[in-house]
Formats: structure tokens, C-alpha cells, sequence
């Protein structure tokens, strides 16, 4: 099964490079973000999802959780608020989501196997950004905020790109700032992840970034971050 997780910064921008990675990569899941469109005018398909938002997050009408039975996993597609700055209402409800996220993950994971992917707005450590220094006072590497996603990693789940690309520098960044020519310079983020139950993180064969997406025509700010798994009950790189 291959995975792909991506926050197209508005799909009624990106449709073209959508529909391109579709064709070129023909992922088995995709899982996006940002999509800025209403339900009336997205695509529709048939299928319907098995829950929608998180219980208390701050507001549910965004849509921020979704989750979806697919091929024997539960998948879940995220897009943790930005948090904006430090003591800020966005900041606190940032916080608030993800130890939502963090009771969710639990449930999934007693449940059976469950992947929960997307936009999470957090570095894990400090080999997660270009210059962590660069980030000081901001959002996205504070304790607080990193101590929460360990909390949603502490439910049981496994970070699948580090589980076979541990040592990765710059090639492991999801977000590149438009500005400056970041991209460019490397100079990115590792906020992107695909979690994974122990049981489906035991199939993970490769992950990778796919860089290609982050250039060319009406490029989104973020890369796709792709998971390739093994048949169920077949090992992967990870085991």
C-alpha cells in the first residue's frame, strides 16, 4: 500500500499538481490538507468517512480530523492548527488540539491498526528544522508543543518516516517557505508525518519526500510525504 499525505495550500490552486501526482505516483491513499473549498465544491466520491473532527477542539466546523476505513486501517487525515504566535488564543487552541489528538490516538490504537497523517505544525526535535535557532520565540519547536505530539506518539504510534530514515537532514523537510528562495537553500521543516500503530508501523518498507511537487508551476508550500507499506503480514524495512 502506498500512502501520501499533503497539504496543497488550496486544492482549486493546486488541482493540476494534484491530479498529476495521482497519475505519476498512484498512491493507494491520499490524504490532504488546506484544502480551503467547501464540500459543494469538491469532487465528490463514494465513499463516506467514518468520523469527522475531534471531540472538544475548538472548532469543528473546519474539519481539521477526518478519518476513513481503508483496506483494514483506520486512517486519519490531519491538519493541526497553525498556532500563529506564543501566547495567543491560536496557540492555546494549537495546544488543545493536539491533546485532543493525543486521547483520539489512544482510542485508535486500542481499536486496531490506525494511521494518523498530516499537517501537525510541530518539529519533533531540532533536526527537524534547517536552523532551530531561527525558530526561537516562534511556534512549531516550543516544549510545550513538542511535549504534546510525544503525547500523541505515547498513545502508541511510530513515527514512520524516522522508523527508516533516521539519520535524514534537509531530504526529511516537508515546508518550505515561499520567501527568500527557501526551498532553494534547503532551508524547510520536517511538520508533515504519517504515525502509525505498531502492527501497520512494522510494514513500513520506505518513506520518502517527494520533493518534485515542492517546484515547478503553482507549487503548494508544502511536499508530499509518501509511506510505502508491506502486504499485511509480510515484514517491512522497519521490523
Amino acid at each position: 500500500m502506498r500512502l501520501v499525505t499533503w497539504n496543497v495550500n488550496s486544492i482549486s490552486a493546486r488541482m493540476p499538481r494534484v491530479l498529476e501526482l495521482l497519475a505519476a505516483e498512484q498512491p493507494d491513499v491520499a490524504c490532504l490538507q488546506e484544502t480551503r473549498v467547501t464540500d459543494a465544491a469538491f469532487p465528490p466520491l463514494d465513499a463516506a468517512p467514518a468520523a469527522v473532527g475531534l471531540p472538544g477542539e475548538p472548532d469543528p466546523s473546519e474539519a481539521r480530523w477526518v478519518e476513513a476505513d481503508v483496506a483494514g486501517l483506520r486512517v486519519a487525515s490531519v491538519y493541526v492548527p497553525n498556532g500563529q504566535a506564543v501566547d495567543t488564543p491560536a496557540f492555546a487552541d494549537k495546544l488543545t488540539f493536539l491533546e485532543h489528538a493525543a486521547e483520539r490516538a489512544a482510542k485508535l490504537v486500542a481499536h486496531g491498526p490506525a494511521v494518523i497523517t498530516g499537517d501537525v505544525n510541530v518539529c519533533p526535535t531540532d533536526a527537524d528544522a534547517w536552523d532551530i535557532t531561527a525558530l526561537h520565540g516562534g511556534t512549531h519547536a516550543t516544549d510545550a508543543e513538542r511535549e504534546r505530539l510525544a503525547a500523541v506518539l505515547d498513545a502508541g504510534l511510530v513515527d514512520a518516516y524516522r522508523s527508516v530514515r533516521p539519520h535524514d537532514g534537509n531530504e526529511a523537510f516537508t515546508w518550505f517557505d515561499y520567501r527568500g528562495g527557501a526551498y532553494h537553500r534547503r532551508e524547510g521543516l520536517r511538520i508533515d508525518h504519517v504515525l502509525a500503530s505498531p502492527h501497520v508501523a512494522a510494514r513500513v518498507r520506505d518513506a520518502w519526500v517527494a520533493r518534485p511537487y515542492r517546484k515547478g508551476s503553482k507549487p503548494s508550500d508544502h511536499a508530499p510525504l509518501f509511506v510505502e507499506l508491506a502486504d499485511d503480514g509480510q515484514p517491512g524495512r522497519a521490523s
